[in-house]
């Protein structure tokens, strides 16, 4: 072979060696630790004073970024919405808040009227009264570290193009007042087109099972949790039940709403909730957040739902009470 074959070919073989490396290279790069960093400093930054739903000028800041993360994205509008915002009042001590949820999705290929859920809650308590030093609730894993993690996961999928079911993205508000965001979505949407639900809670430290672990809040209500169980197996990653039942956490989080309405709608965590100091405290800052275990987090989180995603396995409902 000549100089000039070699020159000539030599592209079009790195072209097609990056085509068929094409899945590992998107998991590398859009799941680095650095990406995931920028991301989770400017939603828990002092600018965003904690994301108070009481705080306008704060949590609407909020929306915007996670708008403009969702545009850069490529993510659709959701069903009949003109935006990616789902707006709602909310009235407290006589005074309307007008709030939003942030929604985006990915059409699926073929079973586009059949819904799986990636959320987490944008807003957190604002400034701590009496605090001196520092008065901001930053709230960097509660719950900054979930819509990081659902802003990174939509970048993934966008870019693979191989959902068989329409994956929707939702940065929930209102949260920390009650669930009134999930409320609203769950009373908006028609719960028999969900197929499952996955809520990212308080994901940015590493779990008491150790690294590339996680729980999963309801086990016993579904056969989710089983699901990512099975399709773990041989890899370096592990899903565990709920460890702290007490805390009662499958029915505090945003998948409540629609679990009530008999969708498969669980939270994935791996806050250690019995002896997180930082819980609702100004110290809930970035610099405490494992990036690289959230990097770890989304690739387990590609792995585990992909069967659901593919169409091969549906979830049992949840049996109404």
């Amino acid at each position: 072979m000549n100089n000039l074959t070699r020159l000539t070919l030599f592209p079009l073989f790195c072209l097609l060696w990056v085509s068929c490396k094409g899945q590992t290279t998107i998991t590398s790069d859009f799941f680095k630790p650095k990406n995931l960093e920028e991301i989770v400093k400017a939603l828990s930054s002092d600018e965003m004073r904690g994301r108070s739903v009481f705080d306008s000028v704060a949590i609407n800041q909020a929306a915007e970024y996670i708008i403009s993360e969702f545009e850069k994205a490529g993510l659709q509008y959701f069903e009949n919405l003109p935006s990616y915002s789902q707006e709602f009042l909310y009235n407290a001590n006589d005074k309307d808040y007008r709030l939003r949820n942030i929604v985006g999705i990915i059409p699926g290929k073929t079973k586009p009227q059949e819904y799986i859920l990636f959320s987490a809650h944008y807003d957190h308590i604002g400034i701590i009264k009496g605090e001196v030093t520092d008065s901001i609730a930053n709230g960097a894993d509660d719950n900054a570290s979930g819509v990081t993690s659902i802003i990174q996961l939509a970048r993934y999928f966008s870019a693979q193009q191989e959902n068989a079911r329409t994956l929707v993205f939702v940065a929930f508000t209102a949260e920390e007042v009650g669930g009134k965001g999930s409320a609203y979505f769950a009373e908006n949407v028609d719960p028999s087109k969900i197929v499952a639900m996955f809520n990212l809670e308080m994901v940015g430290k590493v779990s008491k099972f150790g690294k590339n672990t996680a729980y999963i809040t309801g086990f016993k209500y579904s056969d989710v949790g089983k699901i990512m169980q099975k399709n773990l197996e041989g890899t370096k990653y592990k899903l565990f039940p709920d460890p702290y039942p007490n805390q009662q956490l499958f029915f505090r989080s945003d998948n409540a709403p629609l679990a009530h309405k008999g969708v498969p709608a669980h939270t994935l965590c791996t806050v250690e909730i019995d002896k997180d100091n930082t819980y609702h405290q100004v110290t809930d800052e970035w610099p405490l957040l494992d990036t690289e275990n959230m990097s770890g987090l989304l690739k387990f989180i590609v792995l585990s739902t992909k069967t659901i995603i593919n169409g091969e396995d549906t979830p049992q409902r949840i049996k109404s009470k």
